[in-house]
């Protein structure tokens, strides 16, 4: 069995938006729920079509891509290093969050740049990777052909994931990516349903831990970790 784990960043599971996307996403990865029936006028079986990939991985923003625990450690050990990182990080204020596509794939990001997510994402990247499994041969060639930049192959080869560093966006997806047949009204009904809680201020204020319990299975969110607790 080949489990694997995540940090990203996720709101609280009991705020309106973690719920909200829960609801538009069709599974709760907190606590496994699943949700029948259309969201702001979209059928559910259309809109569990085009959030098959989002749907799996849970509402999150990636800090440490998904990642096989290298040779020596274990959960336990992950999560003592979560404990003491968050402890010494304070939250994040990332203002208002928007909605926009990112490369056809419609997502919840931040409005301009955020010096301070920057430095916070790096520090998450650099800290954790110690605990990344090397990646196989044949995944890296495989990502490495999905048409990435020269930085981002060295980044995919040095951790694993080629958007660290400068390269880093923080978002939420909320789909896959898009036809032209979808992306309007899509965009138009994520409009409606989170138009609510795009008004709210969000606080980067807990690193969350995701997993894998085998390839291709739906991730679970497994703890949180506040920081400056």
């Amino acid at each position: 069995m080949t489990e694997r784990f995540a940090i990203y960043f996720a709101p609280s599971a009991t705020s309106n938006l973690w719920e909200r996307a829960a609801t538009w996403l069709g599974r709760d990865a907190n606590d496994g729920d699943l949700f029948n029936g259309p969201v702001a006028g979209i059928d559910r079986d259309r809109l569990l079509n085009l959030t098959q990939s989002a749907n799996r991985y849970g509402f999150h923003a990636t800090l440490k891509a998904p990642m096989a625990l290298a040779d020596g450690y274990n959960e336990a050990d992950l999560r003592a290093a979560l404990d003491e990182f968050a402890a010494r990080h304070r939250p994040v204020n990332l203002g208002k969050l928007r909605l926009a596509s990112l490369q056809g794939f419609l997502a919840l990001m931040v409005d301009g740049e955020n010096e301070a997510l920057a430095d916070f994402a790096a520090h998450v990247v650099e800290d954790f990777d110690p605990f990344r499994a090397p990646m196989s041969t044949k995944d890296y060639a495989a990502r490495a052909s999905k048409g990435l930049s020269e930085r981002q192959i060295e980044l995919l080869g040095a951790y694993g994931y080629p958007y660290v560093f400068e390269q880093f966006r923080f978002h939420m997806t909320l789909t896959d990516r898009l036809g032209d047949e979808d992306a309007q009204d899509i965009a138009q009904a994520a409009a409606t349903w989170f138009g609510p809680v795009l008004e709210d201020e969000v606080i980067l204020d807990r690193l969350s831990l995701f997993h894998e319990p085998e390839a291709g299975k739906p991730f679970r969110r497994v703890g949180d970790f506040r920081l400056g607790a």
